[in-house]
């Protein structure tokens, strides 16, 4: 498993911290780019639409847009 990177950030002006592994904060990276977004436009998002911590909330946000496109017709192995 990944250690855990922490990264400084700022969502609409406020400074705060979040702790993800690599991976996701890759394939977040890598999400945003592929639907022509800044990241810090999507974190704002997820963080107005969160219940709890912000690095539970950009994980599951994460895993849900993987999960959606894996049931893509277009994207699906089969």
């Amino acid at each position: 498993m990944s250690r855990v990177k922490k990264i400084s950030i700022s969502i609409r002006g406020h400074r705060t911290s979040v702790s993800l592994e690599p991976e996701f904060w890759a394939a977040l990276r890598d999400l945003c780019a592929r639907d022509g977004r800044p990241v810090t436009e999507v974190l704002a998002e997820i963080d107005d639409a969160r219940d709890g911590n912000l690095s539970s909330a950009i994980r599951l946000w994460v895993l849900e847009r993987l999960r959606a496109d894996a049931h893509r017709p277009d994207t699906a192995d089969n």
